[in-house]
């Protein structure tokens, strides 16, 4: 699956995002509104991890869906 598809379904997908990342709040989805730069940038700042380790757990969650 690409990015776009799961921006355009983010309020179907937000619920995933959160069994995966469960120190996400519903206020950082409501920001992150589906852009994959703001979701790195928040599991980056409530995990305590570097950007290309938020990316590689972004990316390696996008290809199972």
């Amino acid at each position: 699956m690409n990015w776009d598809r799961v921006e355009g379904n983010w309020k179907q997908f937000s619920g995933k995002v959160q069994e995966k990342w469960g120190k996400l709040t519903d206020d950082d989805l409501t920001v992150v509104k589906g852009k994959q730069d703001q979701l790195v940038g928040r599991i980056q700042e409530r995990y305590g991890i570097a950007k290309d380790e938020a990316e590689r757990q972004v990316n390696t969650w996008v290809d199972t869906l």
